[in-house]
């Protein structure tokens, strides 16, 4: 089947059912899609949404805990679940004579948590909360998103704070569940050997009718002010990201940022990885990233480094940010990125997981699945004016904002003074 041959159908209980046969295949790839994240938490409830994806793990009406886990163990699959900003996902892979079996697990998780071991998974959480907090190349991207999208509900934090999470209540959250995790609301979304029609059939048979309307979310637009802000632990290296607002996901404009972000900093040819990393060993890791959002988004870099060399990879990356902004990508350059990007995809949609999540976050955020052929001429069509007109408003020095964790406060303010970006 090819990559945009798939069925969508709006089922008689609310749900979107998006399906994609691989007959080739002897496995199947199952994923629930639940319109809630972090940006949809009230302030006092951050992490709800997180926690409750783990608790949905914790038992159910007709399974215990351990019964969920042996039953997909016993069908050699995986199950599994993530929570972002906009969604949560859970999702299993499994043999695809076992759908019947895997579906009633999954649903049974979905609508009738029993909230088992809520106090125990609550401990379990302060622990992820404190090992990220320990893990400053991923805390500092949370840091990041407090400053870019300040007094917007995307800045809330996917685990919410030890605060918020030691004073949810079973109530709250089952109130929350109820209020954000209709099955009605969900899109189902499933690749490998499965039948459109039998999992329609054991949808229904599940629940036939809505039990209520997905909540609407209203949009809001970050204000953005570009600014300095350092976080002081114990750390042997600065971590340092800079960034500001990127692109809504339906900006037709996407394509060329995914473009601008290969060639800057996300492959191993870019240019933030061969001017740091290879020609000048200052680096382990650095890179360029761009997040998608329903009304707005975030584009920045990251990178890590000891302190004493903090000024020189600066310095370097300074003198990149000037020439992305100001001088046209050469040819033989936007191919090598363009290339990238299209071999990852094709590579990408070798397995059922990634199509399936093509396939079931296309239809919940309301944007287009295309085939690889239209992608990849949406990337060619990219030109180096394109390019050098996105990257001038996106990453002009003087509108990032630059945030770093690190031991030295003030070793890094008199690198980065506050006013700093608008003199490189």
């Amino acid at each position: 089947m090819a990559a945009n041959e798939y069925r969508l159908e709006n089922l008689p209980n609310g749900q979107r059912l998006v399906t994609e046969k691989l007959d080739h295949l002897r496995s199947v790839c199952l994923g629930f899609w639940i319109p809630a994240g972090s940006r949809d938490e009230p302030d006092r409830l951050e992490g709800a949404t997180h926690f409750l994806e783990h608790l949905l793990f914790k038992g159910s009406s007709k399974y215990t805990a351990e019964e969920i886990a042996q039953v997909f163990d016993t069908l050699g699959g995986e199950l599994n679940a993530s929570t972002s900003r906009e969604y949560v996902v859970v999702y299993g892979r499994f043999l695809d004579d076992q759908l019947p079996t895997a579906l009633d697990v999954m649903a049974d998780m979905l609508i009738t948590p029993t909230f088992a071991d809520l106090d125990r998974e609550r401990e379990v959480i302060l622990e992820e909360i404190a090992m990220v907090e320990d893990s400053p190349q991923d805390l500092i991207h949370d840091v990041l998103a407090e400053q870019v999208l300040d007094g917007h509900p995307l800045a809330h934090p996917i685990l919410g704070t030890r605060k918020t999470i030691t004073e949810a209540s079973e109530e709250e959250i089952r109130g929350y569940h109820k209020q954000r995790f209709q099955f009605s609301d969900m899109v189902v979304a499933a690749a490998g050997n499965v039948s459109h029609d039998e999992l329609r059939e054991l949808l229904l048979e599940r629940q036939p009718h809505s039990d209520g309307a997905e909540p609407k979310r209203t949009p809001a637009q970050p204000v953005m002010k570009p600014c300095r802000f350092f976080l002081e632990k114990e750390t042997e290296q600065t971590h340092v990201c800079l960034g500001g607002v990127g692109l809504a996901r339906d900006d037709d404009r996407r394509y060329q940022l995914s473009v601008l972000d290969s060639l800057f900093g996300g492959s191993l040819s870019s240019r933030l990885f061969q001017e740091i990393r290879e020609k000048r060993g200052l680096v382990y890791s650095v890179y360029s990233f761009s997040s998608l959002y329903q009304e707005t988004g975030m584009t920045g870099l990251y990178f890590g480094c000891r302190p004493e060399r903090l000024q020189e990879v600066m310095d370097t990356v300074g003198r990149e940010l000037v020439r992305l902004v100001s001088e046209p990508v050469p040819a033989e350059e936007l191919q090598r990125a363009k290339e990238h990007l299209k071999g990852r995809m094709i590579l990408g949609l070798e397995s059922t997981s990634s199509r399936m999540t093509r396939l079931g976050k296309g239809v919940l955020t309301n944007t287009e699945i295309l085939s690889l052929d239209q992608l990849a001429a949406r990337i060619d069509a990219v030109t180096p004016e394109q390019v050098l007109e996105l990257a001038a408003q996106l990453y002009r020095p003087e509108k990032l904002s630059v945030v770093g964790i690190g031991a030295d406060r003030s070793q890094f303010e008199s690198v980065v003074p506050a006013d700093c970006l608008a003199g490189l």
